[in-house]
């Protein structure tokens, strides 16, 4: 055994300690080059593992934290792989470029990044240190002390707010909803410098008509220092998944919202007061 010393090297931003950028978590897809999901050319992570099971989830293989194979093309494909902070690190540093020049950065997705807390939050913090902008996609269901830890180093939450109803929230994720309305408020008042977008999937049968807009747009106009509402239009991108793992389609043959009501809804987060958008 030997003495651990804590080892400090300069970085953009000021010193950190190496021993957080060990912390290991589990992602099971990175995209370079999106224009989605925060500001300017991104790095969007994956991290495996989530609370919720959303009848609609584009990312089944996210949902279980254990590391899964699918069947895809008559390819077997493995789902999830173990890296540290320093990996991640290495790898997005790569695009850096990109970053400047247009103002993007690195979002955390998944799955609920809020599932690795040591992870994400260790991860959040190495970006911040390099000068690098963070985003994260979450649905906030999470005890708050664990968001707190994300917010320390986060300039933009993504939160998802999909409906206003705990039962019906209920019936189509597996969890209610009162946690997360109570955290979107605990955000929004937290003090921290991070924006609040809310983000609404917009999923028919579940909450595609204008009074649940309403009542969503309306929650969220309400929060302080939120200004801007995002409607992400359900789609059917990731049926083929469910049966390479196995699973039925929750789903079934349910048709994307057509144009036309996705401008009816949009019209009414308008008149919440809300800057509005098709697609995040």
């Amino acid at each position: 055994m030997y003495a651990r010393r804590t080892i400090r090297y300069q970085l953009t931003g000021g010193y950190m300690e190496q021993d957080y950028l060990q912390t290991k978590g589990r992602i099971f897809d990175i995209q370079r080059y999106s224009i989605h999901d925060g500001p300017g050319i991104r790095t969007i992570i994956f991290l495996k593992g989530c609370v919720l099971r959303c009848k609609w989830c584009c990312n089944p293989e996210s949902q279980r934290y254990e590391i899964e194979t699918m069947m895809r093309a008559g390819e077997e494909i493995t789902y999830g792989r173990d890296v540290t902070v320093a990996q991640m690190l290495e790898e997005v540093e790569q695009d850096r470029m990109y970053y400047r020049k247009s103002g993007g950065g690195v979002t955390l997705s998944g799955g609920e990044s809020l599932c690795q807390p040591d992870f994400g939050s260790a991860l959040l913090r190495g970006l911040h240190a390099r000068g690098i902008h963070t985003a994260m996609e979450s649905m906030g269901c999470a005890e708050f002390s664990t968001i707190e830890r994300f917010l320390e180093h986060l300039d933009l939450y993504l939160m998802d707010i999909k409906h206003m109803e705990p039962d019906k929230h209920k019936a189509f994720t597996g969890r209610s909803n009162e946690l997360m309305l109570e955290n979107a408020k605990k955000i929004a008042t937290s003090g921290y410098d991070t924006k609040l977008i809310i983000r609404v999937p917009v999923i028919p049968t579940f909450n595609a008509t204008p009074m649940e807009i309403r009542a969503i747009a309306q929650y969220a106009a309400s929060l302080p220092g939120v200004g801007e509402l995002h409607l992400l239009p359900y789609h059917q991108f990731g049926r083929d998944k469910y049966e390479g793992l196995g699973r039925p389609y929750p789903m079934g043959d349910v048709e994307p919202p057509s144009p036309q009501l996705m401008q009816e809804l949009l019209a009414e987060v308008k008149r919440a007061g809300l800057k509005g958008q098709i697609g995040g």
